[in-house]
């Protein structure tokens, strides 16, 4: 079953690699979508795909690159878009 959730991930995940972290974790789970920096600190993601994945892939932002310390994942429930064919970081 495919699905859709938004995560605004909340801590030290600026500056620390955390876009490309999240880009590559997307490539394992083949999850489409894109991520990008917020300008109060936090990323947001966006991940449509298959829920297993998208669950992985949450589970991956949790522990996030080496350097940066996330402290909180707000998720959002969306219906799939079927919008995007790949994972991109946005700007």
């Amino acid at each position: 079953m495919k699905v859709a959730r938004k995560f605004i991930i909340s801590g030290m995940v600026q500056g620390v690699g955390f876009r490309f972290f999240t880009q590559r974790a997307a490539a394992r789970h083949q999850v489409l979508g894109y991520v990008r920096n917020l300008k109060d600190g936090r990323v947001e993601s966006l991940a449509e795909g298959d829920a297993q994945a998208v669950e992985e892939f949450k589970f991956e932002l949790l522990t996030g690159p080496i350097y940066s310390k996330v402290e909180e994942i707000e998720e959002l429930v969306l219906e799939p878009s079927n919008l995007y064919s790949s994972f991109r970081i946005e700007r």
